[in-house]
């Protein structure tokens, strides 16, 4: 049995194995894979792992030995799902494999930008504080979160982890989500409606996968309904943020910062807004890939492939 990993670097890039994988088939491993070289990769491999790389009809055309396709992400949209169904071939993802690791994110960038821990580090470095005629000074306003206010849009698991971390911290938990799970309200966590959210959020953190009926979901229209110097945080999907809106908001002031995990167009264009808009923290996309997360979803890739051959296929995305 052929295995074909099209773009295995970002998920491994050295510093994990894949022994396990190896033991199931003949693996052939491609760090990256562009568009006109996918087919020829596949060639005639019946089990395919992606990424990023999009499988669609024209591959799948090309490629008629194609039984499984492993997508190494929770994301699926690579993958032309129907005409996949239409071939017979059975689609899986990674559900839930990053949820801690995510959610740390989320509170690292709110840390980040209530205190500027990075950048006051790189002051002293340069001499600052040696050179300081005080005891000790701060280059920008420090916050503190406790008795504040975190509204969470998307209140599934990483929603509620990143709400059990901010509670620990003494702020108060918003969630709009449209499934409330009864046992998660308390004093300080209670379900609200969007615009109720969006008016009494200090910080709005987002936590939900992209619909629809969530795409530009923080645009000009609700950041109008926000308070004075909200704070802005996203690890979810970059187009759930209207990203020119959001620009103007912070170089108003009118939204106090962001940090963002995510953009509309991955990697990020030089052109994009948010990269010269005021008090805006952008990181790679970096919040699913520490080692510990990456190691898990590996597991579950190859568990997928398992199950898949024992025919008790599991996390089909397809049925």
């Amino acid at each position: 049995m052929k295995i074909v990993i099209l773009d295995g670097y970002t998920l491994n890039p050295g510093d994990l194995s894949w022994d396990a994988l190896k033991a199931l088939g003949d693996v052939v491993v491609y760090d990256r894979t562009s568009p006109d070289q996918t087919i020829e990769r596949i060639g005639d491999a019946e089990i395919v792992f992606t990424n990023k790389v999009v499988i669609n009809k024209e591959v799948f055309d090309a490629c008629s030995a194609i039984e499984f396709i492993g997508v190494l992400a929770t994301g699926y949209n690579v993958v032309d799902i129907h005409t996949a169904q239409q071939n017979g071939v059975t689609v899986t993802n990674i559900p839930t494999y990053g949820t801690t690791a995510v959610s740390q994110i989320a509170i690292a960038l709110l840390l980040e930008i209530c205190h500027h821990i990075g950048e006051h580090s790189n002051s002293v470095m340069k001499g600052d504080w040696t050179n300081c005629p005080d005891w000790c000074y701060w280059n920008y306003p420090l916050i503190e979160l406790s008795g504040k206010t975190l509204g969470i849009i998307g209140f599934g698991r990483i929603g509620q982890l990143t709400g059990q971390i901010a509670q620990a911290l003494g702020m108060k938990g918003l969630a709009f989500d449209s499934y409330e799970v009864e046992t998660l309200k308390s004093d300080t966590l209670q379900y609200v409606s969007l615009d109720h959210l969006l008016a009494n959020s200090d910080v709005i953190s987002l936590h939900c996968p992209l619909f629809n009926s969530t795409q530009g979901i923080i645009d000009k229209s609700n950041i109008a309904k926000m308070k004075d110097g909200v704070i802005i945080i996203n690890t979810s999907r970059g187009p759930l943020i209207v990203e020119e809106d959001l620009a103007q908001a912070l170089n108003s002031g009118k939204v106090y910062a962001a940090g963002v995990d995510v953009v509309s167009t991955e990697p990020i264009k030089a052109d994009n807004p948010l990269l010269t808009a005021k008090n805006c923290i952008i990181t790679p996309h970096i919040a699913w890939a520490p080692i510990e997360s990456r190691a898990r979803l590996m597991n579950i890739a190859v568990d997928n492939l398992e199950k898949y051959l024992e025919n008790a296929p599991v996390n089909v995305v397809n049925k």
